[in-house]
């Protein structure tokens, strides 16, 4: 399949481009820098420069792309918790998550897409006692940069689900561990491996609609719905060889 994969170059996103491209799938591959470009060509991917905030640019290269399925794996996270810059990024990724999502939305409606995956967050359920499913209520009522956190991943799923003419599956990652991340080990729940993350995309392409938990079994959320309609592993992990193409190359941020 042609896939068009936004925000190519991010953790998740680099992962992707390998396990899609080992299947065959032909991957344009979206960053916002011109020197990322050639790592990208480097890892069987068509680059596509644009910035996802200007509406025309992100019309156009989909329009050129002419995709069968757009992955939406864009964040914009350059702080961590705890750094002095965590409350800039999350408004950042905010804007990012609204405005990004409905100019990427819009473009695949002008586009004629039929298949959209987004990534959305599993950690912005309301506080209650218990596993939290997809069926939950999310917590709306969040304060201070939660509250930030919790409107733009809010907005990008409303914008996803509500297209009448594109299936869309929103794929809710629990925190995320492993190399390349802020975190080598699960730092809370609910949590997921990058690999495991980026595994739970690839079946999406041909497999399941609506809201998916993707986290480990770690007593915060439930991933049963994606393990029974994706198949997906919370224990996968790269292959040696594809672990090793991506080890070759230095990637920075996921837009």
């Amino acid at each position: 399949m042609r896939i068009f994969l936004a925000g190519a170059t991010g953790v998740i996103g680099r992962r992707l481009c390998v396990l899609l491209r080992n299947k065959a799938h032909e991957v344009v591959g979206t960053t916002r820098s011109p020197e990322k470009a050639s790592l990208l060509r480097a890892l069987g991917v068509t680059p596509i420069v644009f910035d996802v905030l200007e509406a025309e640019a992100v019309t156009e290269a989909v329009r050129t792309a002419r995709p069968e399925i757009i992955i939406h794996q864009l964040t914009d996270l350059a702080s961590p918790p705890g750094t002095p810059g965590y409350g800039a990024a999350q408004q950042a990724n905010r804007r990012l998550r609204i405005d990004g999502t409905q100019n990427l939305m819009r473009a695949a409606r002008t586009a004629g897409v039929g298949r959209v995956i987004a990534q959305s967050i599993a950690f912005i359920y309301a506080p209650a006692e218990g596993i939290r499913d997809e069926n939950d209520p999310l917590d709306l009522a969040a304060e201070g940069v939660r509250q930030l956190t919790v409107q733009g991943a809010v907005a990008l799923e409303r914008e996803v689900l509500q297209q009448s003419a594109i299936t869309g599956v929103i794929l809710r990652y629990g925190y995320l561990y492993g190399p390349g991340c802020w975190y080598d080990a699960p730092p809370k729940p609910p949590s997921v491996h990058v690999d495991a993350a980026a595994h739970a995309a690839s079946p999406a392409i041909s497999k399941g609609v609506g809201l998916y938990n993707i986290a480990e079994d770690d007593g915060a959320v439930s991933s049963a719905k994606a393990i029974r309609e994706l198949g997906f592993n919370p224990a996968f992990r790269l292959s040696e060889q594809l672990a090793q193409a991506l080890s070759t190359f230095r990637f920075g941020s996921s837009k």
